[in-house]
Parts: structure tokens; C-alpha cells; sequence
């Protein structure tokens, strides 16, 4: 198995950390919390939002009735703060921010995964389209209403940066012009987001590759024998082999597993040698600084071209398998029927997403925050039809 890298003893965060006390602090201000710094804060805020408890019943491959033991966009999202939380602690970056992040960066996600996304962003063509990173900081910034002085989670800066992994320039000047110097900015000079930002986002890449695999194969879509195909899948499998022989003969259930662990021990701490040589022979000044540079964080050449193999893979054999198709095929049908309808009909829709102004953006935003299940029924109240049998 790899060996993992050397990690620092030197107490506390590294010069180039971000810090809660040296946030930019909130759109609107607020008094301190008295036993929380501002990231913690605001993990606690995104953890008992609406939103975060409908990702349970959000698709991460697999649409939600197909089984109780796929993930969901709620367990990917503790998958990633629990990698990106391991990372952080040997890079000495903020871990609260980090687990922050990887909370809330699924939370505008639709019904259905990148099915439902693609669906409504086609349906939202006339209206700017749509973008589930976009929608996240939409969700945080504005449809969660929990306060009496404001709409949103009123999230700090560093939080709604890093839960903004893209956007589109037109956008990020309009952006700009609402909020100057705010989260669009770096769209426009260039800029990177604070290391924990980027951190989080490659904890998302390790965590859905290894996890898809794993409920790709469990699914019966795909075999270990065909994922090892895969150089990564393979050394790695190979690996766990020979240091337990007998699991040739046990349940392939536990040889997947083995192999799993192991590919995500060796990229986490891939991970962490490469930042650790990047930042050492950068050394920014702090976390400000380290936002004038490019490839602080991310993996070794090789793991990266590992990475996108296994990527490949998994788009070709898993995402496009003619049953991913088919039920793909379905949610998309009912994300755009469901459109349709509420389109024709704004007063379907609950009296706060009824907007005369911008009836499309209500609509969409209706539609982006159901779970599967409940658009299922949804689409099948409105049209008579069912095209997912409950528990099918």
C-alpha cells in the first residue's frame, strides 16, 4: 500500500490558512456567536437548513427508489467533508471551512442528479439556463428563509466563494455590479479561491469516483473484473490481493472494498505530497496570497492522469449503461414536464415561488429543491402518468 506523506508537527494553521477570525465577514453583519467562530457557524446553519435535509432523498448515480444502500447527494456530502477534512489536517488548512463547504456544495442540486440539471437547464434556456453550483449559492444566499431580517443563511464570504465553483463570465459581472469585490470577482481578475476551496473541490472528484465505482458495482452494472481495466483500479486491487490472499475465496463484496480503501488512501495522500511541495517552494505570505497562485493544490501528474482514466471509465461503462439511460431518460422527461406545467400554470406553484417578475426562476427554483420521490409524485398528480414504479 503507499506510503503516506510526511505530515508537519507544527501546531496550528499554516501562514497560509484561511482564518475564521480574518474572514470578510457576512453580507449583513451579526454580533459574534459565543462559542463558535464563524465557519463553524456557518457549517451549523447549512446543516439544519431545508436543504441539507432534502439531499437524503436526492440521486447521486442511482434514482432514489432503486435501492437503500446507493448514495445520495446527503452521504456523498459527508464523504467529501470527511476527506477533505483528513487532507486539510495534514496541510494545516481550515478544517471547519473545508467541512463547510463540502456540506453545502450539493445543496442546489436537482431531483434526478445530472439528469434533472441537464433537464431544467435546458427548459431555463431562454432565461440564462441552469447551473447547480450557481443554484447552491442561490439556496444559501437567498430560498432558505429561516430569519426574521433577512432571506438566506447570511453565510460568510470564504463559505459562498468556495460553494461557487463556476460561473459563467456575463454572470459574474452582473455579479459584480450587485455585490463589488464579492464572490464573482475571481471570475473576472483571475484569481483562485482560498486553498480550502480548492481542496474541497478535489475531495469531491476523489469521493464520487471511488463511490460510484463502488455502487456501480454493487448495482451489477458493472464488474471489479472490468473496472480493473483501470490502471488505478487495478494496482490497487492487485494489491490487496496479495496482501490478503484469502480474499480470492471470500465474497467479492470485500475485495471491492479493499480495493476502495486503498484507492482513496493513495489519492488523499497524493494529495497531500504534491500540496506539500507546491505550497513549500511557493510559500505564500497567507491565505491572500495564495490566491495569486495556480496548482497549489491538486494531484502528483500521474494521479491525475490515473484520475481521469478512472473517470472515463466510469462515464462510458456506468453513466451511459443502457439502464442509467433508460432511467435518465425518465427523470428528464419528468423535470420538463414538470416545467411545462408549472409554466402554464404558475398558481400550481406554492405561493413563494410565485413570481411575476421572473416566473420561469420561481419555477426552476420550485423544481431544483424537490427530491426525487417527491417529484415522482408530483409529475404523476399532475399527469396521470407514473414512469418510476415505487420501489421498481
Amino acid at each position: 500500500m503507499s506510503s503516506s506523506p510526511c505530515v508537519p508537527e507544527t501546531a496550528g494553521p499554516a501562514p497560509w490558512a484561511s482564518q475564521a477570525a480574518l474572514s470578510r465577514g457576512r453580507r449583513r453583519p451579526e454580533p459574534p456567536a459565543p462559542t463558535r467562530n464563524d465557519f463553524q457557524r456557518d457549517r451549523d446553519r447549512i446543516i439544519h437548513s431545508s436543504a441539507f435535509r432534502r439531499l437524503v432523498y436526492k440521486t447521486q448515480v442511482f434514482i432514489n427508489h432503486e435501492g437503500d444502500l446507493f448514495r445520495t447527494r446527503l452521504t456523498h456530502s459527508l464523504e467529501v467533508a470527511q476527506l477533505g477534512r483528513s487532507i486539510a489536517r495534514s496541510l494545516r488548512l481550515d478544517e471547519d471551512l473545508v467541512e463547510t463547504i463540502a456540506l453545502a456544495h450539493d445543496l442546489g442540486h436537482t431531483p434526478f442528479g445530472h439528469a434533472g440539471q441537464d433537464a431544467l437547464d435546458e427548459c431555463m434556456a431562454p432565461w440564462g439556463g441552469f447551473e447547480h453550483n450557481l443554484q447552491s449559492l442561490r439556496v444559501v444566499d437567498r430560498l432558505e428563509q429561516r430569519y426574521p431580517e433577512w432571506d438566506g443563511l447570511n453565510l460568510c464570504f470564504e463559505t459562498r466563494e468556495g460553494i461557487l465553483k463556476r460561473c459563467p463570465v456575463p454572470l459574474a459581472t452582473a455579479m459584480e455590479q450587485q455585490e463589488p469585490g464579492g464572490v464573482g470577482r475571481r471570475f473576472l481578475d483571475g484569481t483562485q479561491p482560498s486553498l480550502e476551496a480548492q481542496l474541497t473541490n478535489l475531495a469531491d472528484e476523489i469521493a464520487y469516483n471511488a463511490h460510484d465505482l463502488d455502487d456501480g458495482v454493487r448495482s451489477g452494472l458493472i464488474t471489479l473484473e472490468q473496472a480493473r481495466a483501470v490502471p488505478l483500479v487495478d494496482r490497487h486491487c492487485q494489491e490487496a490481493l496479495e496482501a490478503h490472499p484469502g480474499l480470492a475465496a471470500m465474497p467479492p463484496r470485500r475485495l471491492l472494498a479493499e480495493t476502495i480503501r486503498r484507492m482513496l488512501s493513495a489519492q488523499v495522500y497524493d494529495v497531500i505530497g504534491a500540496s506539500q511541495a507546491a505550497l513549500g517552494a511557493a510559500q505564500p505570505a497567507d491565505a491572500w496570497a495564495a490566491r495569486q497562485c495556480r496548482g497549489l493544490i491538486g494531484f502528483s501528474d500521474a494521479m491525475r492522469h490515473d484520475s481521469a482514466a478512472l473517470k472515463r471509465f466510469l462515464f462510458a461503462a456506468l453513466y451511459r449503461h443502457p439502464q442509467v439511460n433508460d432511467s435518465t431518460a425518465r427523470a428528464r422527461r419528468i423535470v420538463a414536464d414538470l416545467f411545462a406545467a408549472y409554466m402554464a400554470d404558475p398558481a400550481l406553484l406554492p405561493p413563494e415561488f410565485r413570481r411575476e417578475a421572473d416566473v420561469a426562476r420561481g419555477v426552476a427554483d420550485y423544481i431544483a429543491g424537490m427530491t426525487d420521490r417527491y417529484a415522482r409524485r408530483e409529475h404523476q398528480r399532475l399527469t396521470g402518468q407514473q414512469l418510476f414504479l415505487e420501489g421498481a
